[in-house]
């Protein structure tokens, strides 16, 4: 998955990339009930944030006193010349030093009260972070099957990084931000106001030519701003798809029609990225050109008040720092503005997957078997995916222990559903589903899915090596053990042909291992795990026929004694099932052994004579 920051966030002048990173953010439906809910999920660090605060408003005002009495410093020193120049007098270097020195002490602590909070604020924010993506890891192992068979793995994914990561990186930039962008409006202002208010009048002048031209830029650099995005969208997903099925497009000499695709969208995404940032690039200069023009007014209101005697060099020199200091925190709080709408709407994606409703609560007197024959037993059962919607119709079927059942019907019929409900991925509507004679919802989950053992079609291997893998089916066994379960699996002699045996690591790159062997792997996790009841839900699909009679013969000596529900749609694997549940719509149409089945000549003899006549066609 390709991971791309937002167009035009690139690095500028001032915090956050300055001005022209004042792009239109996601919003959030319910923004102050996030923000409730956010600044009741911080009350636990209320007395760090209030430091964090206290510390952040300590060092802006030691910041924004420097400059007034740095022209203190500045009126002696020209007073000083002058009194040379007439004779009258001297430079008075004591004083002087004395006030840098206070300077130098003032902004040297409000460097160490800024590196404080920043690393308070640092510890608060990803403290957060980490409690967010524990409470939502924990959140999705109470989660329902139903919410994951409705939502992507993707959209899951994105809470725990994206979201979590633009909170994140707010508490820790744009939080203090706004405090000190604040008290640095405010003090900035007051501190202008007296030295001079005629002055002051004429800086403020520049605020609303500033916000006006802000405004005009980013109306028309939005719309290029959003096809950018839209088209780099295009772009990636063209990439991927072409890359991701190269053999196939290769093979139908499709190169030239993905060529012109290609140039299509990239030409487009050219255009719309190069005007954006033209636009959004226009910003600063235009900024700097209106800011001038401040320093001119400035300069020569101020020249006029100091030939009359109305204000100090020194006092000139500081306003004009002030002016300067006073344009950017104005900037960064439309910035924050923006920042704390995108905060919002990512802190409410998570808050409603934290809501979201949760499996049905454990019974509280869990029935705990001594020991397990492996009698299951289907009680009338109802369920639907919808409520409205029932695709399995009063279920009936008895499993007796050590048998094996087969569940056989066209795709769509109920079989992998009926699995699902065993191992409780799916509470029924209606009816009941016992083992050894008590009802499934009377084991807590854990306890219950002990009791199974799943071989499935997608076989599932994680980044590890081989011996982990195998071992996942019961992980305090030791090497010996699990080297048994791989032998009974046929797994053993093609491990010793790979370069490192049972300590080679799998990974997307592992390429000397087939679909089959990796079946044979997940059979050999299944015995290892020593289950009383199985599951084997088309476990010899897509593999070819000496594979698939090694398959075979390692489910064999899985099933020895085990009650096993076989699936499968090749119904010549299970002519030897001790019972075949035959399903269609939902419903069981047919059950009895294989020889039964047939000499019935209904729904199953049609299914397993339509095989043998498919087989049969010659090529």
């Amino acid at each position: 998955m390709m991971m791309q920051g937002r167009p035009g966030q690139q690095r500028g002048r001032g915090p956050m990339g300055g001005p022209h990173m004042m792009m239109k953010g996601e919003k959030a439906r319910d923004f102050k009930g996030t923000m409730r809910k956010l600044i009741q999920y911080l009350a636990k660090y209320r007395w760090s944030i209030l430091v964090v605060f206290i510390f952040a408003i300590a060092s802006t005002v030691f910041n924004i006193v420097g400059p007034k009495i740095l022209g203190n410093a500045t009126t002696r020193l020209f007073e000083g010349v002058m009194a040379k120049i007439s004779g009258t007098g001297d430079i008075d270097f004591p004083y002087i030093g004395n006030i840098l020195l206070t300077v130098l002490f003032l902004y040297l602590l409000s460097a160490v009260f800024a590196y404080i909070q920043g690393w308070i604020m640092a510890n608060v924010s990803t403290n957060i972070a980490y409690r967010f993506r524990r409470d939502i890891s924990q959140k999705i192992n109470r989660m329902p099957f139903r919410y994951f068979d409705g939502t992507t793995h993707g959209e899951v994914l994105s809470r725990i990084t994206n979201d979590v990561d633009t909170v994140n990186q707010t508490l820790s930039q744009s939080l203090t931000q706004i405090i000190t962008s604040i008290v640095t409006v405010i003090g900035v202002l007051y501190m202008m106001f007296t030295i001079n208010w005629i002055m002051t009048l004429v800086a403020l002048t520049i605020v609303p030519l500033s916000m006006i031209v802000v405004g005009l830029i980013i109306s028309q650099s939005q719309k290029f701003f959003k096809e950018q995005q839209d088209y780099l969208g295009h772009v990636n997903g063209h990439v991927e798809e072409i890359y991701g099925g190269h053999l196939v497009m290769k093979a139908f000499n499709g190169e030239e029609e993905s060529i012109r695709k290609f140039d299509e969208y990239n030409n487009t995404l050219y255009n719309s990225a190069w005007k954006s940032q033209f636009l959004s690039g226009l910003m600063m200069p235009i900024m700097t050109f209106i800011g001038n023009l401040g320093y001119v007014g400035v300069s020569i209101i101020g020249g006029w008040l100091a030939i009359n005697n109305a204000i100090t060099v020194g006092d000139i020199q500081a306003f004009i720092q002030y002016v300067r200091s006073f344009t950017q925190p104005i900037t960064q709080l439309a910035n924050i503005s923006n920042v704390l709408q995108q905060t919002a709407a990512a802190a409410e994606r998570v808050f409603e997957f934290l809501a979201e409703a949760e499996e049905i609560p454990e019974t509280v007197n869990p029935v705990k078997l001594a020991t397990v024959q492996g009698e299951v037993e289907f009680k009338d059962v109802h369920f639907g995916y919808a409520p409205d919607k029932i695709i399995i119709n009063d279920f009936c079927a008895l499993a007796e222990p050590g048998h094996k059942i087969a569940i056989v019907g066209p795709t769509g019929a109920g079989k992998t559903t009926m699995v699902k409900l065993l191992m409780r991925f799916y509470d029924v509507n209606n009816g009941a589903i016992l083992v050894d004679g008590h009802d499934i919802r009377e084991f807590t989950r854990r306890d219950l899915r002990k009791l199974f053992g799943m071989v499935l079609q997608d076989t599932w291997l994680y980044n590890g090596t081989l011996m982990e893998n195998i071992r996942y089916g019961r992980p305090d066994a030791s090497d010996e053990e699990v080297i048994a379960a791989a032998k009974a699996a046929h797994v053993d002699h093609f491990v010793h042909t790979l370069p490192d045996g049972y300590q080679m690591v799998i990974n997307e790159e592992t390429t000397n291992i087939s679909q089959g062997q990796m079946q044979l792997l997940t059979i050999a996790r299944a015995i290892l795990a020593d289950p009383r009841i199985l599951i084997l839900d088309e476990a010899t699909s897509s593999v070819d026929t000496r594979t698939e009679v090694l398959i075979q013969r390692a489910m064999d000596n899985l099933m020895q004694n085990r009650t096993s529900f076989i699936i499968a749609h090749r119904l010549s694997t299970i002519r030897d099932a001790d019972l075949i549940l035959v399903m269609r719509d939902g419903d069981i149409v047919e059950q009895g052994n294989h020889v039964d089945l047939l000499a019935r000549d209904g729904f199953y003899a049609e299914l397993y004579n339509s095989q043998f006549e498919r087989a049969a066609v010659p090529n």
